[in-house]
């Protein structure tokens, strides 16, 4: 398969950063979206630069080496600037429909050539229990939205980022030959088990973005990311807001890097770290309930 030339929807997905109904209503309609030049590029690579930093600071991360940290914006004082930043907050506020928003989880991945992919999955399983894991804790309500900065791109070549249009939509059969695991978190072939890693799932949109673009699908899409065969790290970030009227329990008290980060944040950003929950990313619910 040709992956730079998968077939493409019949409607417009691609905008610029000022046309938010647009990029709204194509998310809420599709379950994706990409705004066009929302970044400049001091920024992206003001970003860029601590991404590296606080992920792999002495460069080991060896040949086909992945790392991630969930709690980036802690350590990367050049992603605050985002929380003034207008094309980016004007976006926020438009996909969760609110204008007083607080942080909520944060995210930043390296990955070097020859890393796998990531198979399909949803960020928001069906789930009938209490939550069970820290991304169980905070994955949820329906005013979620994904945005990333793909900081040097998303390509299909380069592991970049590829969604499944309208699989957000609470109808969604599933593609067809494949069947849901039981919590609808990802799926597979009829007959086979373990989640699909192939690229060849009906309805696949890969998302070709340049660095200071960014792309934005639905809390439920299915989305995957295509195996790295290029030649440079790959650098994605992802700054997830929500409404204050969202409130959460966090079963875990909140961590001292997380209070570090809001005794640093300027005066005029400390709004937005009113209701941070930090996270504990081992946190089980098991184990919680054994103490």
């Amino acid at each position: 398969m040709d992956l730079t030339s998968s077939p493409q929807p019949g409607y417009r997905y691609r905008f610029e950063a000022h046309e938010i109904d647009a990029i709204a209503e194509c998310n809420a309609a599709h379950g994706f979206a990409i705004a066009i030049g929302v970044i400049e590029r001091d920024l992206v690579d003001e970003m860029s630069a601590d991404v590296r930093r606080v992920i792999d600071p002495d460069g080991g991360l060896g040949p086909a080496g992945s790392r991630y940290s969930m709690d980036v914006v802690e350590h990367a004082p050049s992603t605050w600037k985002l929380l003034e930043h207008e094309p980016f907050m004007r976006l926020q506020r438009r996909l969760t429909g609110s204008d007083d928003l607080v942080l909520h989880r944060t995210a930043a991945i390296i990955r070097n050539p020859g890393s796998p992919g990531m198979g399909w999955h949803t960020d928001m399983p069906l789930a009938s229990h209490p939550p069970r894991t820290a991304n169980e804790v905070l994955n949820r309500g329906e005013w979620g939205n994904s945005l990333w900065h793909y900081l040097t791109g998303s390509h299909p070549d380069r592991g970049g980022l590829a969604v499944i249009a309208d699989s957000h939509r609470a109808d969604w059969p599933g593609p067809q030959g494949f069947e849901f695991t039981p919590d609808r978190q990802t799926f597979h072939r009829i007959g086979a088990t373990g989640w699909h890693l192939e690229m060849d799932v009906p309805g696949m949109v890969p998302l070709h973005t340049e660095p200071g673009d960014l792309a934005i699908f639905a809390a439920r899409t299915y989305h995957a990311a295509f195996p790295h065969r290029g030649d440079r790290p790959r650098l994605s970030l992802g700054i997830g807001l929500r409404p204050r009227s969202e409130r959460f329990d966090i079963p875990w008290p909140l961590p001292e890097s997380s209070r570090r980060f809001i005794a640093a944040l300027p005066e005029r950003l400390q709004r937005f770290a009113d209701g941070y929950p930090g996270i504990v990313p081992d946190w089980k619910l098991e184990t919680a309930e054994a103490r």
